[in-house]
């Protein structure tokens, strides 16, 4: 696989995604959810013009390129200018709003003085794998490649003109395809399709559709073929348009902000295409099944730079969820909470790094304490926006598990035992009490929200402070329900007055270890005195601190000397060594904005905001990190988090 590090633009549906380059190179296409599985190597397009070899429509020195998404939609498309030839494609892709299909529509026009002969090829390379192996089959309009799992197809209305099962690189590029064979074990293979002469000023549409499905949806390959047969005749301009309707009636659904009609001068047409491109992305990123949401669509399959993205982490899907109220989804959010945290919680109350958004145990490398904490204070944060006391009903169990989870955790750090005994002895207590003695015991301390340092942090203990008052806030909303009930009052009582004190006990051991003497600021943590932006955690959201206190003023004096980029951004800490660390994240810029506006001074807010509006994509996607050369996105594009910051921030900017 070659690396394929930037996800330029993404279109879906509710089970299918694709992402695509800047030129309109299909990336990657995943079924049937957004993280899972993701089928393809490699996908090239390309043209023969007479006896041409194959001109790339996606990489070639003599084509111009311009980009752009259908208003208010999730269709993207890709002008084509080469300049050789003359010709102009206009590259249309977009997911059928009810099939696992998506479609690629190029219209062709010939700029040129002659008259063109025209060939449409496709090489498509999926994942193989000696447990899974891909194999391909050639059928009149297209190709099936498949393997014990799933199939994807690629056809067309017209048949085909030739084809390639195997060693297609030895004849793709003279873009001649001859075979013997219909079926192979090969999982590169190509098609091509002759769309006859193109007269000079003529313009000729040709439409390519993949569809993807689960080999336990069909019979066998017979009525598979049955399928392609029947879904060659769509009307793709009816397509186009049912889309088109349904993108834009769910922009107007979720314009939570009101931005359609707000004259606000925060709100400019640069923000008004971020927000939109937010509310459309939101949907291709959560698993409309779980309620799991992706941190992103996957950018790093074999680990290169990271540890993979396209997973849903707890903390990062709190914050996602909260954007989502304020977008209107209310649903998105309810099965956020009421399936996907239910399903994922562990037996002793915590939640483990990361999952899928399926639900299922993803690869991990320890605990972070703050997405436990995070869960209870975004249950809260929902409720308080939507006044339903039947969701808090439903979440309480949940909620109360992971807070004596944390009652547990804290006893370790304030009874001066080593954290991983206590978190051994809760595994091999439940290893215990389910027969599993033999199982591996795994224990690690906690990491922070960074997942690079492990130890007692200051944001992790604000985050369990943030979430000890959601629970006081939850018991008080739902203490009338059990007036009758005496025995479970005084159960609530008691937990209150736990939480209680072991606020107390947290504001001392901050006071006591977490804050600097000497320099008269806050630590990240016991260990070291590096500036970290997640300080700022324990006054927004978490509320430990106010922003106008002394030693929160010195630490942000501190921020702004040592995390400040020259062009307005923050770093996440001193000496991050990720991807060089030198880069400012639109999401620690907007918790600065965020802490600003808490702290009464709007025009730093409008600053730190600023920055972020002004380093999204062209296409109004928001990074994980800018490069401060250019301010364009140099990693991660379209993360979920830096989205939700953004609509939180220009939330309580408007207000």
């Amino acid at each position: 696989m070659s690396n394929k590090f930037f996800n330029d633009a993404v279109i879906g549906n509710k089970n299918v995604r694709a992402t695509f380059s800047s030129t309109g190179e299909l990336l990657r296409a995943y079924y049937p959810s957004v993280d899972f599985k993701q089928f393809v190597d490699f996908f090239h397009v390309g043209m023969k013009v007479n006896d041409s070899a194959i001109i790339y429509l996606h990489q070639d020195i003599n084509n111009r390129y311009n980009q752009y998404y259908t208003d208010n939609t999730n269709i993207l498309n890709t002008e084509i200018e080469n300049t050789y030839f003359n010709i102009k494609i206009r590259q249309t892709d977009f997911a059928l709003v009810k099939e696992n299909i998506i479609a690629k529509r190029y219209t062709i026009v010939n700029g040129n003085k002659l008259d063109l002969d025209l060939s449409f090829l496709v090489r498509s390379k999926l994942y193989s794998n000696d447990n899974n192996m891909v194999s391909g089959k050639v059928i009149d309009n297209g190709l099936i490649q498949y393997n014990h799992d799933f199939s994807f197809s690629i056809f067309a209305n017209k048949n085909i003109s030739g084809h390639r099962i195997n060693d297609v690189e030895s004849c793709f590029r003279e873009a001649v395809l001859t075979d013997k064979d219909y079926i192979g074990m090969s999982n590169d293979s190509a098609v091509s399709y002759n769309l006859g002469q193109l007269k000079s000023g003529d313009q000729i549409d040709f439409t390519l559709f993949i569809y993807i499905e689960n080999n336990n949806n069909i019979k066998n390959m017979e009525e598979l073929e049955e399928k392609i047969e029947n879904y060659k005749k769509i009307d793709v301009n009816k397509e186009y348009t049912q889309a088109k309707k349904y993108w834009t009636n769910y922009l107007e659904k979720h314009d939570g902000l009101n931005l359609k009609e707000n004259s606000n001068k925060i709100v400019n047409d640069r923000v008004k295409e971020i927000y939109k491109r937010t509310i459309l992305l939101f949907p291709l990123l959560q698993n409309e099944e779980t309620g799991g949401v992706s941190a992103t669509v996957e950018i790093d399959e074999n680990r290169e730079k990271s540890g993979r993205y396209s997973y849903c982490w707890p903390r990062d899907a709190v914050f996602i969820a909260k954007a989502f109220d304020y977008l209107n989804m209310k649903k998105e959010t309810d099965k956020f909470y009421e399936n996907f945290c239910k399903k994922t919680q562990s037996k002793n109350g915590m939640w483990e790094q990361r999952f899928y958004t399926d639900g299922t145990l993803a690869p991990c490398w320890g605990y972070q304490i703050d997405e436990t904490a995070s869960v209870i204070y975004g249950v809260y944060e929902h409720y308080k926006n939507t006044k339903e006391l039947k969701f808090l009903q439903s979440n309480m169990k949940m909620c109360e598990n992971a807070l004596h989870f944390l009652f547990k955790y804290l006893e370790n750090i304030f009874g001066e035992k080593e954290e991983k005994d206590l978190v051994k002895k809760e595994i091999e207590e439940q290893v215990i009490k389910e027969g599993r003695q033999k199982d591996q015991i795994y224990k690690h301390v906690s990491y922070d929200l960074w997942e690079m340092n492990e130890g007692v942090h200051l944001y992790s203990l604000a985050s369990i402070y943030g979430a000890f008052n959601a629970m006081i806030g939850m018991y008080e909303e739902i203490k009338p329900k059990y007036e009758n009930n005496r025995l479970k009052l005084e159960k609530i009582a008691k937990d209150i007055q736990k939480i209680k004190d072991e606020i107390e006990n947290i504001r001392k051991y901050v006071e006591n270890n977490l804050y600097d003497e000497n320099t008269k600021v806050l630590r990240r943590n016991a260990e070291d005195s590096k500036m970290d932006i997640s300080t700022i955690g324990a006054v927004y959201p978490f509320e430990l601190f106010g922003a106008d206190e002394k030693k929160v003023l010195n630490t942000v004096e501190k921020i702004n000397m040592t995390l400040r980029t020259y062009t307005g951004g923050y770093l996440r800490f001193e000496q991050d060594s990720y991807m060089g660390g030198k880069y400012p994240w639109p999401v620690t810029t907007l918790w600065m904005a965020m802490y600003y506006l808490k702290a009464g001074n709007k025009k730093m807010a409008q600053e730190c905001f600023n920055f972020v509006v002004n380093s999204t994509s062209s296409l109004g996607f928001i990074s994980e990190q800018v490069d401060n050369n250019t301010m364009k996105p140099s990693w991660a594009i379209g993360l979920g988090w830096s989205h939700a910051m953004f609509i939180i921030t220009l939330a309580e900017l408007l207000k």
